[in-house]
Parts: C-alpha cells; structure tokens; sequence
C-alpha cells in the first residue's frame, strides 16, 4: 500500500532535483562575469587575487592556523549585549562552543600576560606589574582600593586609543580558551529576528548613511534600488571603504556558512559540506537583485586591506624578541619561520591598496574623520556580544578584532617604522590576543575566496 505514494513522493523528489540544476545551470556564467575585473578604489583585477591566493597565501597560512600559538584563542562570550535586552542564547546544540581545558593549553601561552608574544615578555611582565605596584604605591599608600582600580583603568584607557575593537579582558574569568580547530565556523541553524537585528544594526546604525538612505534588500526599507549605490558613490573614499569593509566581511562569514552546512545528519552523524541552494540564495544576482556579485567583490576589497596590513606588519615579527612563545622551542622557531614567509608573499604581491590615500586631506578634518571611522568600528566590534549564538559570536568576534587590529596596523606605519629591534615598543603594540585574531581573520577571507573557486566548480558541474 505504500508503495504508490512512495513512486509519487520519488518523482516530486527527482522533478525538484531538475528543476534545481536547470535553475542553477545558468548562476557559473552570471557570477563568473559580474565577478571580475578591476576593484573599485584601487587597480587590482580579481583574477590577480584567486591566483596570489590559490597558489602562495592559502596553503601557508592554513598550516599556521594549525599552529598551537594560533589555534588557541581566549575570548568572552559570557559579555552582555550593552545595546538591548538578549532574546536569550541559541538552544540549538551546533552553536555551542566548547571551551579548551586549561590542561590542554600550550603553557607558555596561558602562563602570563595577554602582551606576552615572547620568553622575554613572559618575565618583564612580572617586573612591569611590580614597576606599576611600587608607582600606585608612591602616589598615595592610602589609595582605597577602588581608586587604585581607576589608576589602572586610566592607564589601560591610553593605552587602547590606537584599538578599532573592543578587547575581552583576559584576566577575567570569564574569558576561556577555545580551540579554533575543534570549533569551526559553519551553518549552525542560528537565523531569525535575532540575527537580523545584530547586522541591520551594523549596517543602520554604524555605516556611515542618514537614516533616510536605506541599504538594499533591507525588509524596513520603504524603497530599494539603486539609490543606494548612487548615494554611496557621492561619498567620500573613506566612508565607501567602511561600508565596503562590513559588507566584505558579512560576504565571507556567509560564504564559510555556504560552505560548511549541516546536509544531513544520520544516526547522530552529521554530514558537513557545500550547499548550492544556499549559495545561489545568498549570491545569485537575480535572487539578491544584483546585491551577490557586489557583496562578493567587496569580500575581496576586504582581502586587499588585510593583505597590505600584513605586509606593513612585518617589520613588527621580524625583530628577534618576537618568537611567538608557546614553551615548545623547536615549533615555536617553525612557526615563526612559516610566518615570515608569508609576510613575504604579501609583500611579493604587485598590487596593493594603498592606505595613503585615506585620511589625506586638511590634517585636523582626517584626524577628526578617522576618529570617527575608529570609532564607529569599535561600536561594531561591541554588537558582536548581541550575537545570540556562542559560535556564531566566537567568530563574529574574531573576525572584527582582526579587521580591526589591521586597521590598527594600517594607521600606526610610523610607530612600526620606529620599532626598537630588541626591546618592546611603547608607541605600537599588539597583543597575543590580536596577533592570534589579525592571522585568523586573514586566513577565514583566504579560506573564503578558495571556498568560492569552488562552488563555481560544482555550479559548473551541476549544468
């Protein structure tokens, strides 16, 4: 009896399976043709990147990324959200994040200071805490103790006015190790309400817009269109690039969940991979109205930025107090050595942004401009602590704290020219915490670009 609404069921199944690929035969061309050429505000061609990319950058820096220095990332996800009441975290078991126990962390990494990137650093640290002990001391041994709290907030205040994000403290205790590897980006299932209102924030409030002029696809918007693009284009460079960076970094987080998508799940076992529909849905320049091969061109402006903050970092690793200390000697020097080679490549590639021509105009209207550009992304990296998703947040935050540690790099060449070959920097510093995040967040756009290479291989596949 049940076989003829099986048959039935087959054949809906195979119609849907058709009508899929004959939907999906045309996207290789459409995306391949609106995604090439030339970037806009800079002269480097798209083809130029998936080459440098595929053949140099993406191979090396998943095997850094494999590394104990960079695989172990201390992070808060117990922060509240300061800009609205939660809806609560995600139920769902996919966006839980299991933290690293401290047994299992590297112990040159978890013993000492979140600035400690070297042996050196791991005992100045303990000398610097005694130094600022002995300066509350001197100025009034009688100091309560909430005033010597304040002491330090000042001190850790001028210290963060070069940061583009928001820092988790590492010494709280909240914050706990959490194993990149063993908690990788994918589609957790987190959507909804919950998750519009974290991105309609970002690009509504922090882009640099009048409320009147609305981004497209936008549900609230009482237009759409290419009012946007119009209004975008009449901006000034600075302004296009924020807007280019956030909808970059939103392309790759939505291409790595593309990418790594729960198919199935069977006794248990989920099956993890490539979901075309989902791309298409996400990318297709009919179904987004034009808005995919946009998003998809500014994931690789965003790789151009993190690219050029690479390569002006370098002078920072090269200098012998940096060995990226884990306590293992013999991977730590390896480490360091694959690093450096990749800072290389970086600066092989012929065609990079140049960051000069931002912020170049009058030199008290640029300070006050990039003022403003750092602080609205610092505002983005807090809405990161609205994501109701633990890993969903864990990369979210990553990813920020990487764009923003490189735009860091970006603003600060000076002070890295400056940098004294074997003592530590007082006028640029970075932390493990935004070492870790710059190289991570660098390599989940690589990952993104080769991620795309390959959709169009089995879009092409499936014609």
């Amino acid at each position: 009896m049940s076989r003829g609404p099986r048959r039935a069921g087959a054949g809906q199944g195979a119609a849907a399976a058709v009508q899929l690929l004959v939907t999906l035969s045309f996207l290789p061309s459409v995306v391949e043709a609106q995604v090439t050429g030339v970037l806009d505000d800079c002269l480097c061609d798209i083809d130029s990147i998936d080459n440098f990319n595929t053949f140099k950058i993406f191979p090396k820096i998943k095997k850094l990324q494999e590394r104990d220095y960079f695989r172990y990332y201390k992070v808060n996800l117990k922060r509240p959200c300061p800009f609205w009441a939660e809806d609560g975290h995600c139920s769902i078991k996919d966006c839980h994040v299991e933290p690293c126990p401290e047994s299992k962390i590297p112990v040159g990494i978890k013993a000492g200071s979140s600035n400690k990137y070297s042996k050196v650093a791991n005992s100045t640290k303990e000398l610097e805490d005694c130094e600022q002990a002995n300066k509350l001391g001197a100025i009034n041994s009688t100091l309560s103790n909430q005033s010597k709290e304040a002491f330090i907030d000042w001190a850790r205040y001028d210290d963060s006015q070069d940061h583009f994000c928001e820092l988790d403290d590492e010494r709280s205790p909240a914050a706990q190790y959490v194993d990149l590897l063993l908690n990788p980006e994918r589609y957790t299932g987190y959507k909804g309400p919950s998750a519009w209102r974290v991105w309609n924030s970002i690009y509504e409030e922090n882009c640099f817009k009048p409320r009147s002029v609305y981004r497209p696809l936008n549900p609230l918007a009482p237009s759409r269109g290419e009012s946007f693009y119009t209004w975008l284009e009449g901006l000034c460079l600075e302004k296009r690039v924020f807007y280019k960076l956030i909808s970059g970094l939103h392309a790759s987080i939505n291409l790595h969940l593309c990418a790594n998508y729960l198919l199935e799940e069977t006794w248990g076992k989920p099956s993890w991979g490539p979901n075309m529909k989902e791309f298409k849905r996400r990318f297709d320049p009919v179904e987004t109205k034009g808005e995919g091969p946009r998003r998809l061109k500014n994931l690789y402006f965003l790789y151009l930025i993190e690219l050029r903050a690479l390569s002006k970092v370098a002078p920072y690793f090269e200098r012998s107090i940096v060995d990226l200390y884990t306590g293992n000697v013999e991977e730590d020097a390896d480490t360091k050595t694959l690093l450096l080679n990749i800072f290389q490549d970086t600066r092989s590639f012929p065609m990079h942004f140049d960051e000069k021509s931002m912020f170049a105009g009058d030199k008290k209207g640029a300070k006050s401009l990039k003022e403003e550009f750092r602080l609205h992304f610092k505002n983005i990296s807090r809405i990161m602590d609205c994501v109701g998703c633990d890993k969903c947040r864990l990369w979210g935050k990553l990813q920020t704290q990487g764009l923003g540690t490189a735009l860091k790099i970006l603003f600060s060449e000076k002070e890295i020219q400056k940098l004294p070959e074997n003592s530590p920097s007082k006028g640029f510093q970075l932390t493990r915490q935004e070492i870790v995040a710059l190289l991570n967040a660098f390599g989940r756009l690589s990952t993104s670009i080769r991620e795309l290479q390959n959709f169009k291989v089995l879009l092409q596949h499936s014609r």
